[in-house]
């Protein structure tokens, strides 16, 4: 259900359809759009760290960067699309990966889908993930 009285993103789920869990099924909200290109999780020397869960929350903390630039925060991201290269690891490492996730984003879950892909322009990279945030007028 929509509430139109609320600033910012706003969690779309129609009414009887089960509770996702560590996503939204749809969000909507009004103002200036910021979008990321695919991030990795390297750091400012293009080094990697090591594993999944690691390189997920570089990755997060690049994308919370890269909106910073435009004043946004995590809470006005609206939408995440994960690409990994191994779906099997990806769902072994969920609870470590929903950890660090929290850590960067806090409570903030938007419309996310996670496709796995044969392999990321950078070898080393295990995630890329693209970022689409709204900024409140």
């Amino acid at each position: 259900m929509l509430d139109k009285n609320k600033s910012g993103p706003t969690v779309l789920r129609p009414k009887d359809w089960p509770q996702p869990k560590g996503y939204s099924d749809g969000m909507v909200a009004a103002g200036r759009v910021v979008v990321t290109g695919g991030v990795v999780g390297w750091d400012s020397r293009a080094k990697f760290p090591d594993g999944l869960a690691a390189q997920t929350k570089q990755t997060l903390e690049n994308i919370v960067a890269i909106i910073a630039e435009a004043g946004a925060e995590p809470k006005h991201i609206v939408r995440l699309t994960w690409y990994i290269t191994d779906i099997e690891n990806y769902l072994l490492l969920q609870r470590e990966i929903g950890t660090v996730y929290r850590e960067v984003m806090g409570k903030h879950f938007p419309a996310m889908a996670v496709v796995q892909v044969v392999r990321l322009v950078e070898k080393a990279a295990l995630v890329e993930i693209e970022a689409t945030a709204i900024l409140p007028e």
